[in-house]
This record gives structure tokens, sequence and C-alpha cells, in this order.
């Protein structure tokens, strides 16, 4: 298509340069643009020509997919036992649950999932999306626990695997970041006492690494307790994990508060909003969404630090599909899963962080240029 040119000519159209456009463009751009993306290229490209095909034989070609027993996996040539984690899923998805009773962690599990996933769409958020939580915790907390409805009643205890993780994290979540909202905006006050108290909170815990907070509250805690009280051990642990996250996202968002101009608070001071009115309305909304991408990095530390517990006696995903192992029956599949387990966690993860940057791409429309 011709273009008027200046003075009233017609110019010739003129293609790209062919190295800029289709499949060759985006190599150029992508794989091959300087040297060291060459090298790079040229060297990831060998590792997969050479790994690639060895792993599609060993994990599809090969596998043995279904075995009572792991004589089939043991063959000479036999590629992956999936056999193994076929037949110990609900030892790993479940732990320790009663085996007749597990539809209930089942239950609670797609409960939660239901939950955080109709929360990620902004358009239910709302003060009814608090009463599902509220409404939707408490059955899972009765779907777990039982002893009501006919349920047979199950400890604890005896909670592991999947749910156990996802309840932790959620949990540590839900009462995780109002804490930590409270201490950020305690660190900036201008009251010395409330200052100096969250400084020397949030730096005790950052101060010490999880796994002694979960055995002091484990261990320690108990001691100081009078004579015939006990706390339950789950609790405990919940509750050393939402303290040791609260500092963390305390020190998240600060950093967006101090990012906040200073003509936004004068803004809202000349309006006339009163403390708690101008840090909801004004300045935690943009603080908090300039934090988007920390703050769901600390919520995925906290899915995966939630292996920990095992120093308590918990058994999370990752370590209900370690005891699997035990079996003697089926040793020597560690491979399996592994890469089994960490494709759960792979799953979640990798989606929390693909939601933050949909969901920071959504509130930054309006401020983009």
């Amino acid at each position: 298509m011709a273009e008027i040119a200046h003075g009233g000519q017609a110019a010739p159209s003129l293609r790209p340069p062919a190295i800029e456009i289709g499949v060759i463009g985006w190599m150029h751009k992508n794989l091959f643009g300087n040297v060291f993306s060459s090298i790079l290229t040229i060297l990831a490209g060998a590792a997969i020509v050479t790994t690639v095909p060895g792993i599609i034989d060993w994990a599809i070609i090969r596998a043995v997919w279904v075995a009572d027993n792991s004589a089939p996996c043991k063959v000479a040539g036999a590629g992956a036992c999936w056999a193994f984690i076929a037949d110990k899923h609900r030892l790993i998805f479940f732990g320790t649950y009663p085996y007749a009773e597990q539809w209930r962690p089942l239950a609670a599990t797609v409960i939660l999932l239901g939950l955080i996933i109709g929360s990620c769409d902004r358009r239910l958020w709302s003060r009814w999306l608090m009463a599902y939580w509220a409404v939707g915790l408490v059955a899972v907390g009765v779907l777990m626990w039982g002893g009501v409805f006919g349920l047979t009643y199950v400890s604890n205890l005896d909670w592991g695997g999947l749910p156990l993780t996802i309840i932790m994290a959620v949990a540590g979540c839900i009462f995780a970041f109002p804490i930590g909202l409270l201490l950020a905006l305690g660190r900036r006050s201008e009251m010395p006492i409330m200052r100096w108290l969250s400084v020397a909170y949030i730096e005790l815990i950052r101060g010490v690494p999880l796994i002694t907070v979960l055995i002091t509250a484990s261990v320690i805690f108990p001691l100081f307790l009078p004579d015939g009280v006990s706390i339950d051990k789950l609790l405990r642990a919940q509750v050393g994990l939402i303290l040791f996250e609260a500092a963390y996202i305390a020190e998240i968002v600060r950093g967006g508060l101090q990012a906040v101009p200073r003509g936004q608070h004068e803004a809202a001071d000349s309006l006339g909003l009163g403390f708690f009115h101008k840090q909801r309305k004004i300045i935690l909304p943009q603080a908090l969404r300039m934090v988007i991408p920390p703050l769901v990095g600390n919520f995925i530390g906290l899915f995966k630090s939630t292996t920990l517990v095992i120093v308590i006696g918990l058994f999370d995903l990752l370590n209900s599909a370690k005891a699997a192992l035990t079996d003697l029956n089926w040793r020597g599949f560690s491979i399996e899963l592994y890469i089994f387990t960490a494709a759960i966690y792979f799953i979640f993860c990798y989606s929390m962080s693909k939601y933050s940057q949909a969901l920071e791409r959504d509130l930054n429309k309006g401020t983009r240029r």
C-alpha cells in the first residue's frame, strides 16, 4: 500500500527487513541478539538435545505405570516407577489421616481451593467474600476434626499431606497479613512507644530462623505454662508461623509506605481525614499496589516453609511423601517421589506467581503511561 509522501507524490511502501519479522525476527531478538546470547542459546540447545530424549524415554516410554509391587520396576531396562506413586498416593496426599475418612480432607481441600480461586476474581471482592471465607473455614474445621454431625473425631496429630500444607499456608496468610499491616504502621508511627515496640518485635523475629520459632513454640513455650494447662501442638506451630510471617510482611509493607509520595499524605491531611481513614482510603491502597511482587514472593515462601513443621512431628505434603519411602516393598524410588512432589509445589507456586503478575498489571492500568 502506497503512502502519500511530502509534496503529494506517492512513496513506495517498504517491507521491514526480514531479520526483524516472523520467526527469524523473533529468534534474532530473543535468542541471537548478541554474542553472549548466541553462546547461551547454543549451550542450552546442546543441553536440551542431549538430555530431553533420555528423560522422555525414562519418564514415559519405559515407565512402569501399573504394578502391585516393585518387581516390574526393578527389571533391567525399566524406566520410572510411577506405579509407586499410584500405590502410595493416599499416604502422600493425606498422611496418616484414617483411610476410611480421607474424603473429608479431600472435601476440605476442595473448599479451600475454591475460596482461593474465587478470591482471585476482583469482581467478588466484597464483604460477602469475607462471609464466604468465615463459613468455609468453619466447614473445613468441621470436616477435618469431625466429632459433630455424625463425623468421627480425628485428632489434628493425624492430619498430614496436602490438606495440612494448604491449611497452614492459608491460615498463615490470612492472620499474618493484618498483623503485618499494624506492625508496619506502628513502625512509622510518631508515637515512640508504638514505634519502638514494633521495631523490637520485627527485628527480634527477623533475627532468628523459622525453625527456631517453631521449636520455641513447640518445646520451650509449654515449659512456662501452669501445670495441667496444655495448648494444641498444631495451634502452637500455626501461631509461630503467623508471628514469623507477620514480621516479614511488616517490612515489605513499610517499603511500600515509604514509596508513597509525601504529596499524597499532605493531600489526605488537607481533606481533614483522620489517621485510619487516610491510611485505609489513600495511603495503604497505593502502598500495597507497589509491593504486590514481594508480598506474593513471601506467600510462596510461606507455602514452602510449611515443610519445617516436621521438627515438631507434623507431616506436611513433602514429609508425608518421604514417609512413603519407608515401605520396604517400594524402596529405591525416591527420584519419582521427589519429581511428583516438586510438580505439586510448582503448580501452586507458579499459579501464585502468574496471578500476582496479572493482578499487578490490572491494578497499574491507571498509572501506566
